[in-house]
This record gives C-alpha cells, structure tokens and sequence, in this order.
C-alpha cells in the first residue's frame, strides 16, 4: 500500500526540502520505490538538491493540466534505481494547482505501485501547503528549535488534525512526527536555544529526528546531493537515522549533547 508523506513546517527556511530529499533517498536505499514531490509552484528547489535540475522538461503542474503524462514528467534518479523526482514549475503561480488534479497525480502513483509518495511542501497554511497536507498519511513537521518556528509549526498541527481528508473521512488526523533540524547542542546548553524536551512539551508529538547544525548541509545542496549521502557528516547519520524510525526501528537520538570541553580549552576559554 502506496504511504504518503508530508514534509512541512510553518516557517520558510527550515530545511523542509533538505528533509523531503534526505528521507526520499533514505527510504529508496532500503528498496522501496519512492516519488518525491515539490508542492512549492513558482520556486522550485527540490531538483537543485536532488541534482537533476537540467534534466527537468515536463513538472507537476504540465501533469495536472494534461500536458504530458506522469511518466514524461518523472525523474528517475541516477543514484537510486527506485526513487523518481517530480519537480514544481517555476513559470506559474500556487492557483494553477488544484485538488482534484493533485489527487490525480496521487491515485496515479499508488497504481504504479509506489510504496512513498514523499510531499515537499511550502511554508505556511497557502494552497500548495493546503493540497500537500490534504492528501497526506503522514506528517514530518520541521522545526527549527527557535521560538517562532515551533509557535507557527503549532498551526500546522492544528490544521493536520482538522483539514485533511484523513479527518473528513473520520478516521482522525494524520499521524504526526516532529524533526528538529540546525540542532545545537552547545546553544541548548547555553540557554541560547530551546531543548529537545522544550519542543516537544508545547507541540505535543513526538520525536522522529534530530539533525544537527552542520556546514555538510550547505555543501552537500549546493553540490545537488542529499545530505543523507554524506555518511561521514553527523547530518546525514542523523538523516539516516530518522529514516530508520519512520520505518518502525528504534534508535536511540544522537549528537544532542555538547561536547565536553578539554583541559586547554578550558583554560584558555576557547
């Protein structure tokens, strides 16, 4: 049975596509077929991360408009024999998506047999936001462990809970899991940051990931390789292991504790 994923937050920048690419190419590393989708029509970052951003001809809104079929608009990644990238247009604007053709696009997949649909969503509550939650299973919302990230991510959850055909039809909300991304730990020690714990206690769900800050991020988008990639920086293991997680192991978090300082460093306060 084809699962649906939302990637989502409600704020921008938070590392939502860096999210949606990294689990895309974690859960089609374990031989799952998977499709990942950018909901954010008019900017389109998914393939810049994904590293097929020239090979993009036909996108997810020529899908809906009968422009061409899905299988012209699909990517398959040279990396992974089972993962396909579907991108966002950047010539048109959120309207030209529409409920109906998304679900389209959706039933379309589940018949192809994929196992992930995986949905980047915009920030915020717009339309594209609106569509990528509607049709979702479940939920990964990024937070940044700032106060304005978890106070709009907190939106997002009532609206997961109340506005998507999962609630319509009665069988209760999406099923919801909270990652932290640009964790620091020394910040968090410091008070400079809110903890782990922090978050969770005002969101109310429970922790699938934390992803800690790393110049490994930045490198590895720009060089259009999902970070999960990166098996030596502490972004991808923790990347690697939230995938795990989401397919029902148990792992214990990592990189959530400072690093003691050593004996110079003390001394010298550096």
């Amino acid at each position: 049975m084809t699962e649906t994923i939302v990637v989502t937050s409600g704020k921008g920048g938070v590392g939502k596509t860096t999210t949606s690419a990294s689990l895309a190419v974690g859960l089609a590393q374990r031989g799952k077929k998977v499709a990942v989708i950018d909901f954010d029509v008019g900017l389109r970052n998914l393939d810049l991360i994904m590293g097929c951003e020239r090979r993009v001809v036909y996108d997810f809104v020529n899908v809906i408009h009968d422009e061409c079929t899905l299988k012209q608009a699909l990517i398959k990644d040279k990396r992974i024999e089972t993962l396909y990238v579907l991108a966002a247009s950047q010539t048109r604007d959120k309207d030209a998506l529409s409920k109906e053709g998304v679900e389209r696009v959706l039933d379309e997949l589940v018949k192809s047999n994929f196992d992930y649909v995986i949905c980047d969503s915009p920030a915020g509550i717009e339309k594209g936001a609106a569509l990528a939650m509607y049709f979702a299973d479940r939920a990964i919302v990024v937070v940044n462990p700032e106060v304005s990230s978890v106070r709009d991510s907190d939106r997002i959850l009532g609206l997961l809970a109340s506005k998507t055909r999962r609630a319509e039809l009665g069988k209760g909300g999406v099923e919801q899991h909270l990652l932290l991304t640009r964790y620091n730990p020394g910040r968090v020690a410091n008070g400079d940051m809110m903890g782990i714990n922090d978050v969770k206690e005002i969101l109310g769900i429970e922790v699938i990931g934390v992803i800690p800050e790393s110049p490994g991020v930045l490198t590895a988008s720009n060089a259009g390789v999902p970070v999960i990639l990166d098996t030596e920086s502490d972004a991808g293991q923790a990347y690697a292991d939230a995938v795990a997680r989401l397919c029902g192991e148990q792992r214990p978090l990592r990189f959530i504790q400072a690093q003691k300082k050593g004996l110079l460093a003390r001394l010298f306060g550096s």
